[in-house]
């Protein structure tokens, strides 16, 4: 591509004592953090991901270099940005994208995690506004298809022993969104979901288990398609909060898992054969929790 061409379909963004400089297309905006841990050294290697509000769709993802920067480059909207490390308390803040915007590189000091309280003995409620269930698939010989499900209820049982709690999750089948209408309409069909006799995706816990700081594996059993396999989910427990509109008392924990889907009769190769184009043999599940401690009036989780 000419060169000319290159310079009008692209504007350089440059700034901050970095003197960062790197081209970005017309329209777009930038999101850049310099990461820096408790005694002010770069923090490599942190986890960062950015998701929009408005849909709960994860924008970017990636980790932070060697010298504790992260760019995103992306459309305008509004985005959560949630930066983890092993050990460290998480950062999670809400960013305006703008359009042309300027970047403004921005240090974030992640802190030494304390000892986080767990959750109180009780029922918690999922609170879908702030909850997203998501899942990343590798598009035969194409892109990954980023998708979610748009309709779910579930909640905690906490027990006073954290290892004996429960989790029941429930999602509506027929509420993927992938973006895509004519792949969701077959991805709800007997070829794969069969939402017609499958309706619900269900996930049952059975126990969790400690793996230090911040970390827990949650085991349980995950239907879907009428088959039950047992899975593991590795969850970042993020903390308990006085807030929301009621001043309601919430937890929060992000949990990830890799699904194979012919563990679950989903046979891709044989709708290759017949020349569908589907998403791969496996899918990144991920949930961004926020649950909300039940009062008396709120309804228990599903059994």
């Amino acid at each position: 591509m000419p060169l000319g061409l290159l310079r009008r379909r692209f504007r350089t963004a440059s700034g901050g004592a970095a003197g960062l400089a790197f081209p970005v297309p017309d329209g777009a905006g930038v999101v850049v953090r310099e990461v820096l841990d408790p005694v002010n050294q770069p923090m490599g290697s942190a986890d960062v991901t950015v998701t929009e509000l408005r849909s709960h769709r994860v924008a970017a993802r990636g980790t932070t270099d060697p010298y504790g920067y992260f760019t995103a480059v992306l459309p305008p909207g509004t985005y959560s940005v949630l930066i983890m490390a092993e050990g460290l308390e998480p950062h999670r803040e809400t960013v305006e994208v703008v359009a042309d915007g300027a970047l403004a590189p921005e240090r974030v000091w992640l802190q030494s995690a304390r000892a986080m309280e767990l959750p109180v003995a009780g029922t918690w409620l999922f609170d879908p506004p702030h909850t997203a269930i998501r899942f990343i698939a590798k598009h035969v010989g194409m892109a990954h298809v980023h998708g979610r499900f748009e309709s779910f209820q579930g909640g905690l049982q906490v027990a006073p022993d954290m290892s004996q709690s429960r989790v029941h999750v429930r999602i509506d089948a027929s509420s993927i969104n992938t973006g895509n209408n004519t792949r969701d309409t077959h991805l709800r069909s007997a070829d794969f979901l069969d939402v017609e006799r499958f309706p619900y995706i269900e996930f049952t816990s059975q126990r969790f288990a400690y793996r230090g700081g911040s970390k827990w594996t949650l085991l349980g059993s995950l239907t879907m398609h009428g088959v039950s396999r047992s899975v593991s989910l590795d969850t970042t427990y993020l903390g308990t909060v006085n807030g929301g509109y009621g001043e309601e008392l919430r937890c929060a924990a992000l949990a990830k898992a890799e699904l194979h889907r012919e563990d679950y009769t989903l046979n891709w190769r044989s709708m290759l054969a017949r020349g569908i184009a589907v998403v791969g043999p496996t899918v990144q599940l991920e949930l961004d929790v926020q649950a909300m401690y039940r009062t008396h009036d709120t309804p228990t989780p599903p059994e």
